[in-house]
């Protein structure tokens, strides 16, 4: 398997009713299923949609679904507002409904919420079900260790806002790699969302708009190779200078792993960064991150340099 495979499989949450791209349910599910089919299906995670919007997307499954392969469902996951009971018992009924002979497999299997302090973090994750996994999104602008200590001692996960469409969404580099040592530390994992089209940090457009300003963006590969080797023990100096890294040059990538500089990452590595680390990254785009990877070489078997 090629390292970027044990590192990238399932990991792109396809957000596409969400900004920038802002489609409507009909496109958005027609290009996942599209997706499904195609051969970077491999890299291709859950559907995000608001837990508000099920019965609409459900109307719009139902005309993509002859394409679903017997036995794989179509997971999702779901986007809490602020009404969580009713939302969990909306995601409830969804799940019993798909459960049923002869109707599509559907299954909404995580749901996502956003929490800011220890107190709301503990009442939310009290009345989330165990069949529903929890992520939770918490602000890294201050130290999170309380916030992270206390999602990974009642069975959640954590989410991580990394941009957005304007300048001041982004985070600091020295605030996410904080949070990124914090997770780690915690053996907590964790998804992040927005502004991660890219595999490498660089100037990027922030929307789709013609006249759209640029920003400095991270790249997904930064994210998740700076999670990996901080699990792996490196210090958090050379981690924030990964997380910074923009040149293909710097990286060696081949069958067996992926190196930055003097340090290298075997499969293993890679493999237990996503199941203890950082697990899946949201993006309104599934064509940019694979078109990046594929402009890169970096999808094809044997030795590639990036």
């Amino acid at each position: 398997m090629n390292a970027i495979r044990a590192l990238l499989t399932e990991s792109i949450d396809y957000a596409g009713l969400f900004p920038p791209a802002d489609l409507d349910m009909a496109t958005a599910v027609e290009n996942y299923a599209r997706y499904r089919r195609e051969p970077a299906a491999w890299a291709l995670g859950r559907f995000v949609v608001p837990v508000t919007r099920l019965r609409e997307f459900e109307a719009a499954a139902a005309r993509s679904f002859p394409e679903n392969p017997k036995g794989q469902p179509w997971r999702l996951a779901l986007l809490a507002g602020p009404d969580l009971a009713g939302d969990l018992e909306t995601a409830a009924e969804f799940n019993r409904r798909h459960s049923q002979p002869g109707t599509p497999a559907l299954l909404a299997d995580t749901i996502e919420v956003k929490a800011s302090s220890v107190g709301d973090i503990e009442e939310i994750m009290h009345r989330i079900p165990g069949a529903l996994q929890a992520y939770v999104e918490i602000p890294i602008d201050r130290d999170p260790r309380d916030l992270v200590a206390v999602v990974r001692r009642l069975g959640g996960r954590a989410k991580v806002r990394t941009g957005g469409v304007t300048r001041d969404a982004f985070p600091t580099t020295n605030h996410l790699i904080r949070f990124l040592r914090r997770c780690v530390e915690a053996g907590l994992p964790f998804k992040a969302t927005a502004g991660l089209h890219h595999p490498l940090r660089a100037e990027y457009r922030l929307t789709y708009a013609p006249d759209s300003p640029a920003g400095m963006m991270f790249g997904f590969l930064n994210l998740f190779l700076a999670t990996a080797f901080l699990r792996a023990g490196m210090e958090e100096a050379d981690a924030a200078r990964l997380l910074e890294e923009g040149s293909p040059e710097a990286f060696q990538i081949d069958d067996t792993g992926i190196a930055w500089t003097s340090h290298r990452l075997d499969l293993d590595a890679l493999r237990d960064a996503r199941h203890f680390g950082v697990v899946s990254f949201g993006s309104c785009s599934f064509t940019e991150p694979i078109g990046d990877l594929e402009a890169l070489h970096l999808l094809g078997s044997g030795a590639r340099q990036a």
